[in-house]
């Protein structure tokens, strides 16, 4: 079983549209509402391949409801600490060409004791879960550390933590050791300080998050592929991907999948990959069933190519931008929080 943890979920709408024209009425030719938040999605990616999944995560007022009987309708265990403020609600516009445009709201700020609620929520359910990700970014009224104290008491327990976090959370949280830790090309450029430019420069950044506490790291490089850098050394994975229609949740699909598959190694990482291809020719945050997959589509080698230049060079503080995914492995982008 595998839990998860959003402290910031919510309700995603998507709205698909010829093309984007500011101050326009503009007519969807498609819509659709789903369960949003990075947890969320990891739960929703593993339920739609069969897997059993728990997820924690704070809920309030009429959206919160709403959150959990999609949750619920889609064979997912929840877990809902309840809180004062409404869960928040996000618009996606998308357009043909895979351009994703995103109004992600603040959400509730968590008081003391529901800070304090929703960690003892993890502890009174891990137990028995073979991983907890913990995945997305921090509401208002939760210190950077909070990441941090969650994976020292899981590793108290004997369980494994999954990270997918970026900023000073995912800095504090690194020295309690994660299991393994997932940021895109933008978050490791953001860690280290430093720009990328190379698929080597993401394998020595890397690196240096392993120096720092990360026992492996799972990095995504958008349409370039996905590296595994942990104990036995780096591995580069990648898919060719034939037409992109969205990519929000297509990193979570990639954790679930990498999760699924055990959490360790070369299997492991060709199914993260698998998942996040299949993952961004889906509408919506829709998540990958079996019947989507193409494992055999995936190149994983040893043999990394460290020379070459990455498609989009990463600065080390990258301006937000609006998700553009184009070919290859899923692509994050701005992150779906």
């Amino acid at each position: 079983m595998i839990l998860t943890v959003t402290p910031n979920p919510s309700l995603d709408r998507t709205y698909e549209i010829p093309a984007l024209e500011r101050g326009a009425v503009l007519r969807a030719t498609g819509d659709r509402i789903d369960p949003g938040g990075k947890g969320v999605n990891v739960s929703r990616a593993l339920a739609a391949a069969g897997h059993r999944t728990l997820a924690v995560l704070p809920l309030g007022g009429p959206a919160g409801a709403a959150l959990a009987g999609l949750l619920t309708a889609e064979g997912i265990d929840v877990a809902g600490v309840p809180v004062a403020g409404q869960t928040r609600s996000n618009i996606a516009v998308a357009e043909p060409d895979g351009t994703l445009t995103k109004i992600n709201a603040a959400g509730p700020e968590l008081t003391a004791e529901e800070s304090a609620a929703l960690l003892t929520a993890v502890g009174e359910r891990s137990a028995g879960a073979d991983w907890i990700a913990c995945c997305g970014s921090l509401p208002r009224g939760l210190a950077p550390e909070w990441y941090a104290e969650l994976v020292a008491r899981a590793h108290r327990v004997g369980a494994r933590i999954a990270l997918d976090t970026s900023g000073p959370a995912l800095t504090a949280a690194l020295r309690e050791r994660p299991d393994i830790v997932k940021p895109n090309a933008e978050e490791l450029a953001q860690a280290v300080g430093r720009p990328l430019t190379t698929v080597g420069d993401a394998v020595r950044a890397a690196e240096e998050l392993r120096s720092r506490g990360a026992r492996a790291v799972l990095a995504s490089l958008g349409a370039d592929g996905q590296l595994l850098v942990d104990a036995d050394g780096a591995h580069f994975a990648s898919a060719p991907v034939a037409a992109v229609r969205s990519n929000v949740g297509a990193g979570d699909a990639s954790l679930a999948g990498f999760l699924a598959a055990g959490g360790t190694g070369v299997p492991a990482l060709a199914a993260a990959v698998a998942h996040g291809a299949a993952a961004v020719q889906l509408p919506g945050s829709l998540m990958p069933t079996p019947s989507d997959l193409a494992p055999e589509r995936v190149a994983v080698t040893a043999e990394v190519p460290l020379g070459r230049a990455l498609t989009e060079p990463v600065p080390d503080s990258p301006a937000p931008r609006p998700h553009r995914p184009h070919g290859g492995t899923a692509r994050k982008g701005a992150r779906d929080e």
